[in-house]
Order: structure tokens, then C-alpha cells, then sequence
């Protein structure tokens, strides 16, 4: 089958999948660009600015790669070779959140009989369908994952990576993907974790104040933390550290950096991925307004109210993972 044909093929069967009012162009079509709540406006033009300034960054394919490993660990795939054949198995495959899309060309490229959507509400959709474009099971869609349009329960596998946290009503949306999650299908689904409490109220603080602050000010912030991280990390100080349970302060070893990270100040850096990544990833979290917290009990409760049977379950110090089946 030609290239032209098999677009065209992986087109029809989108369609179907979309109010007849949807216009596709390519392989991308606009569903919704403005978002009526406040927050989620500035957090979409956050997500836009970031991806628009990261998009060309010569560090971004070693972020990709680290991005990719790490998923693998998030959701429970022994391998790439074991994600892609899980993924050959799912008809329609759901990229919800997707940014440049990156995780959603992976998806397309091992499983490249099966259709792949990737949507973001931002402007990076229309980026990643730019870049993209030679992979012709692949669509782009720049929407609301909290209310996508797609026909209920037509979608075999779900991913929402790093994403539900930025919607407006993260709860809501999580329902949201559970509908369109075909029966026996699965879902897999990133949340933030809460961190101690003295950075809890500081990040609420702090994020508060950023939607008073220009663009270029928070750019100019995440590069200012970013050089924060740098220093403290090349003090190379070891703090032995006490307790606090009241706080949920851990204690044990910390490197100091790593220490005001994890329990003051959000100064993330890394000499592996690189200045850029680390400003985008600074800039990534202060700079949208919308960014919920979670505990596992709050994690599990939405498994449980939605009737999903846990696939997989990660948890670490940044973050919960789970992947879910439905029915």
C-alpha cells in the first residue's frame, strides 16, 4: 500500500472517531484552541511558550531518550521490545497530553499498524504534526484532553504522561479518559506527588506570584534557578539530615541541592540532560498556573471510583504511575 493510501486509510478511521465537523489538514486538525477558565488559558500558553523555545534545543533527543526509558519503568514494560508488542495489540492508541510529540511518534513507530492520536491544547500539536509528518499512522489534534470529542469507548490504550495535573480539573479529566478507554482496554496515567510540606506551601506560593510575572520574566527566573541548582550542586556538601515527620521531611543523606529541592525550592539541575533542560524543566513548573498534587490514596481512589483494575503501580519521591485496565 502506498504511503498516500495508508494515510489516508489511518484518516477515515480517525474520522470516525471525531464529530463530522472536524476538519483534519494532513495529518493535524484543530479542535480547540481557547480555553475558557482562566488558569487553563495561561497554563496552555505556558505549555506553548516552553515547547516553542525547547523545540530546536540540540538537547532535546537525549531528554527524549531518558523520556523513553523512563516510561518504560512508569508503566511496567519489561523493554521496548515488550511495549511494542503490547502496543501492535491495541487498534487505537491515545497520546493525551502529548507536547512536541515524541512519545507518540515512539508509539506509531512500533506499532505502525495501529492508529495513533496525539492531542495537547497548546500549539506544540501543531509542532509535533510538522515533524511528524512522515509517520502516516499518526494524527495531531490541538484539543482539550478534558473533553476531546472522541467517541466514547473507542480508544485501546490511553496514555497520559506528565499531563493530567495541568488540566483545569484533573479529577474530571481522568473520567474523561476513562470514557473513551474501550472496554478491556487500558489506561496509564502519571501523577504528580505531593513533596514535603515546607515546598507544598512555597510552590502554591510561588506559582501564585509567577501569574504576575511577564514571559520573559519567568524565563529569566527558570534560567536564575537553574544557575541556583548549578551552585549548590557544585558545593558538593553531603547533609546528614533528621526526620521530620510533621513536615514530611525524610530524613537520611542528601546532597544539599538535592535536599533544598526536594523539601524548599523547586531548583532543578542536571549536567547530563543539560542547561536547556534544566530551564525548561524549572520554567515547566513554576510558569503554568494549573498543577495539581496527588497522594497514592487520592491516586487509587480515582482508580477505584472509576472501576479500573491496577495493571501496574510505580511510585517515587516526584511522582505516582499507574497503568489500569477498564472492565
Amino acid at each position: 500500500m502506498s504511503a498516500a493510501l495508508q494515510r489516508e486509510h489511518f484518516a477515515s478511521v480517525l474520522r470516525r472517531l471525531l464529530p463530522a465537523s472536524a476538519a483534519l489538514q494532513g495529518n493535524h486538525l484543530v479542535l480547540e484552541q481557547r480555553a475558557a477558565a482562566a488558569e487553563q488559558a495561561q497554563t496552555n500558553a505556558a505549555f506553548t511558550s516552553k515547547w516553542g523555545k525547547y523545540g530546536e534545543s540540540a538537547e532535546r533527543e537525549k531528554l527524549f531518550e531518558m523520556q523513553r526509558r523512563w516510561y518504560l519503568d512508569l508503566y511496567g514494560f519489561a523493554s521496548e521490545a515488550a511495549l511494542g508488542q503490547f502496543l501492535r495489540s491495541r487498534a487505537v492508541i491515545f497520546d493525551a497530553g502529548c507536547g512536541l510529540g515524541y512519545k507518540a511518534a515512539w508509539f506509531a513507530t512500533l506499532a505502525p499498524q495501529s492508529l495513533v492520536i496525539g492531542m495537547d491544547f497548546s500549539q506544540a500539536a501543531a509542532q509535533a504534526a510538522r515533524a511528524y509528518g512522515h509517520l502516516q499512522n499518526l494524527f495531531f489534534v490541538q484539543g482539550d484532553i478534558a473533553s476531546t470529542s472522541l467517541a466514547e469507548g473507542c480508544i485501546d490504550y490511553v496514555s497520559c504522561d506528565q499531563t493530567i495535573m495541568h488540566t483545569q480539573d484533573p479529577d474530571a479529566t481522568f473520567g474523561e479518559l476513562v470514557r473513551v478507554t474501550a472496554p478491556g482496554g487500558e489506561f496509564a496515567c502519571y501523577f504528580y506527588a505531593r513533596k514535603a510540606l515546607p515546598r507544598e506551601l512555597l510552590d502554591d506560593h510561588f506559582r501564585r506570584h509567577c501569574t504576575t510575572l511577564s514571559e520573559a520574566q519567568l524565563w529569566d527566573m527558570s534560567r536564575q534557578l537553574t544557575e541556583l541548582g548549578r551552585r549548590l550542586s557544585d558545593l558538593k556538601v553531603t547533609l546528614d539530615v533528621p526526620a521530620i515527620p510533621a513536615l514530611g521531611i525524610k530524613g537520611g543523606q542528601y546532597d544539599l541541592q538535592r535536599f533544598v529541592y526536594w523539601n524548599f525550592l523547586k531548583c532543578f539541575w542536571s549536567p547530563e540532560l543539560g542547561e536547556d533542560t534544566s530551564v525548561v524543566t524549572n520554567f515547566d513548573w513554576y510558569s503554568p498556573s494549573n498543577a495539581r498534587r496527588y497522594t497514592e490514596a487520592e491516586v487509587r481512589e480515582l482508580a477505584r471510583r472509576a472501576q479500573l483494575s491496577v495493571v501496574h503501580f510505580h511510585q517515587e519521591d516526584a511522582c505516582y504511575s499507574g497503568r489500569f485496565r477498564k472492565g
